[in-house]
């Protein structure tokens, strides 16, 4: 869709610089940009190359404010973030036209607003709730008593199952398992046999959270398994039961996490990371690909790296690795 550049930086509250009546209709990167399109640049060393690339326009940070440019410039203090911004006013999402698919199978007790989209084979179970604007993919199984708020998205192959909660706002990509029950056993000593303990908690999802293909979450085993607001979360990841993610918390693809773990806001996890069972990250703290974390174990500081297994300061870790080189030299 066509967009002028006056309209663009409006909708994303930036700074336009130059010709507003120009028109974009995509977004791309700088070596791939065509005349319609618009590019965005970070740091002030690559600015040349976006001003001479064949943009339309480019979305750039305020070191650009005093500089001279015959190519319209949109000025944000996060140039990224307004560059996304203006990605999604460009190509707004594809509309999808509520009602229910003719092979979909809802039970008869369910509520779903009129402006909810079921697709083919989806099916819906007993006294599930389901908000406004909420499309359902083709295969996707509701179970009963399963609540689902507002404007969410939940793609083909999904399964949720029974009582479990999703906010307003969230996405939920295709393959995705909620609610399933968590790895918990008894040992019977007599016998040496494992016996199920009981999983009848709860999954509980907030607003804005993103869940990626194929990633699965564990309900509570007595108690509640819950996702706070704005989390993102990648593929591949398990979180187990009783786990508490905190707001705006980033997993990212193949991270395990075992039961009762605690994720505080705003912490980063790296792909591929294991964290032991009990196990607590605190606020902000950043955990790189493949650390991992014993069980009962407390990560803290606030913008602090980590990394390695069992997770350390990543200095203290690269310092660890330094001395075993030296040492493996003098052999």
């Amino acid at each position: 869709m066509k967009r002028s550049l006056r309209s663009v930086a409006e909708a994303v509250q930036a700074q336009l610089v130059g010709d507003g009546s120009v028109e974009v209709s995509g977004v791309a990167s700088i070596a791939r940009a065509s005349a319609a399109d618009l590019v965005f640049v970070e740091d002030e060393k690559h600015l040349r190359f976006a001003l001479e690339s064949r943009a339309a326009a480019v979305v750039v940070g305020k070191f650009a404010a005093e500089k001279d440019s015959t190519k319209p410039m949109l000025i944000s203090a996060q140039p990224k973030l307004a560059f996304s911004r203006a990605a999604k006013f460009i190509f707004p999402p594809p509309g999808r036209h509520p009602g229910i698919h003719p092979s979909a199978v809802v039970h008869a007790s369910a509520r779903l607003e009129n402006t909810v989209s079921v697709g083919e084979r989806g099916v819906i179970g007993e006294n599930a709730e389901i908000g406004d604007r909420t499309w359902i993919g083709a295969g996707t199984i509701i179970g009963d008593n399963v609540s689902i708020a507002s404007e969410c998205e939940l793609y083909p192959n999904v399964t949720v199952y029974p009582g479990v909660r999703l906010g307003n706002r969230v996405i939920v990509h295709a393959g995705a398992v909620l609610g399933s029950d968590g790895f918990g056993y008894v040992r019977d000593r007599a016998t040496g046999h494992y016996e199920k303990f009981p999983q009848l908690g709860r999954l509980e999802i907030g607003d804005d959270v993103e869940i990626g293909a194929n990633t699965t979450i564990d309900r509570g085993a007595l108690e509640v398994t819950r996702i706070g607001r704005g989390a993102k979360i990648d593929n591949l990841v398990h979180v187990g039961h009783n786990c508490q993610i905190g707001e705006d918390v980033v997993i990212a693809a193949q991270t395990g996490l075992s039961g009762g773990i605690v994720i505080e806001k705003d912490v980063v996890l790296g792909g591929q990371v294991g964290i032991g069972e009990h196990a607590r990250i605190e606020e902000g703290v950043m955990l790189g690909g493949q650390g991992g974390v014993l069980p009962n174990k407390v990560l803290r500081g606030k913008g602090v790296a980590f990394w390695g297994t069992p997770a350390r300061p990543v200095r203290e870790y690269l310092k660890q690795l330094a001395a075993l080189a030296r040492l493996a030299r003098k052999e």
